[in-house]
């Protein structure tokens, strides 16, 4: 019995200890109001917090134009709440600005497809630059304060930036002389004149740029519409000392074409025979002769039905064998 009385005498004693040691390290009992710092600046807040024996937490909430920028506009726990001393106060503030959003990939889609996507994300669209290009209608750069504007860049919430749209290719270009440049200095020039870089072989099977160009196809001059591709044949050698190669190649890419000759067709006309009516014959009023049994007999007779001509000799009748058919042009639209 008395060392069951010594074991709850120790285990009351370590209990009533704790209890005392909780009471110490919470601060139990010991409580003071939350200060309001609403509407205040972050920095003033904080001090103020700090002053009663608070901590501050500073959380950015969402932007609102109608309140200045780190301007106090939510405190959690609320203004007057009682909490112990060295509480945490959570500061709602408001940022200096909106917050930035990234660039959504928008390139080589239709116009109106990429209004939509730009304005879900809340940025403006300013002008719309049309440009040259074989993709009609869609958008070919992003453009912010004259710069190129990469997809994925953070731009502020409801920035305007400008898209360069393309307007179509454009149709009979001058295909530009490149014999004689190097492969890079071609393909440049290539893409500056709105074309595209096509097959480049190398006499050597080689892939270095800086050999020269010795052969183009189509040929310098020729026209073609924007977005053709241009096929170059290069090598270290200079094109004089490539003819034999030069003229291979011409039987394959240059092909004459021989134009029908001109007695045949006259700039879209053709021939077609025309024929012209005879001259009608002009009549000759007889005048009235005594009557007789002779002129009543030829009467009689010139009453009687006679047959119809038939339509073939109505045409011999009408064109003279003799008259040879003339010719009529007509154009053809």
């Amino acid at each position: 019995m008395l060392n069951l009385v010594v074991a709850l005498a120790i285990f009351t004693g370590l209990v009533w200890l704790t209890f005392r040691w909780l009471e110490y390290r919470t601060n139990h009992g010991k409580e003071i109001p939350v200060p309001n710092v609403m509407n205040m600046t972050v920095h003033q807040a904080i001090k103020i917090l700090e002053d009663s024996g608070l901590e501050a937490e500073v959380d950015s909430f969402k932007y609102d134009p109608k309140y200045k920028p780190f301007q106090v506009l939510q405190i959690y726990p609320s203004a007057g709440s009682r909490v112990k001393d060295g509480r945490t106060i959570v500061l709602k503030v408001n940022p200096r600005t909106w917050a930035k959003v990234a660039v959504p990939d928008v390139l080589d889609r239709y116009k109106y497809l990429a209004f939509r996507q730009l304005d879900l994300v809340g940025l403006k669209i300013g002008d719309t630059i049309y440009e040259p290009n074989i993709q009609k209608d869609a958008v070919i750069r992003m453009m912010y304060n004259g710069t190129t504007l990469k997809p994925g860049t953070l731009l502020s919430k409801f920035s305007t930036i400008d898209l360069v749209i393309g307007s179509g290719p454009l149709r009979n270009v001058s295909v530009p002389n490149l014999v004689g440049m190097t492969v890079q200095e071609a393909k440049t020039i290539i893409k500056t004149n709105h074309f595209e870089v096509g097959m480049v072989e190398h006499e050597d099977g080689g892939k270095d740029e800086s050999d020269v160009v010795y052969y183009q196809d189509p040929e310098r001059g020729s026209l073609r519409d924007q977005g053709m591709q241009i096929d170059l044949w290069a090598s270290k050698k200079t094109p004089a000392e490539l003819r034999a190669k030069i003229a291979a190649l011409d039987k394959i890419y240059r092909v004459n074409v021989t134009p029908p000759p001109a007695e045949s067709v006259d700039q879209g006309a053709y021939n077609v025979p025309e024929y012209e009516p005879a001259p009608a014959t002009p009549k000759v009023e007889e005048s009235p002769a005594p009557k007789s049994k002779t002129s009543e007999t030829k009467t009689t007779e010139e009453k009687k039905p006679t047959p119809k001509a038939t339509t073939e000799q109505k045409t011999k009748a009408t064109i003279p064998t003799e008259t040879k058919p003339k010719s009529k042009k007509v154009i053809v639209e």
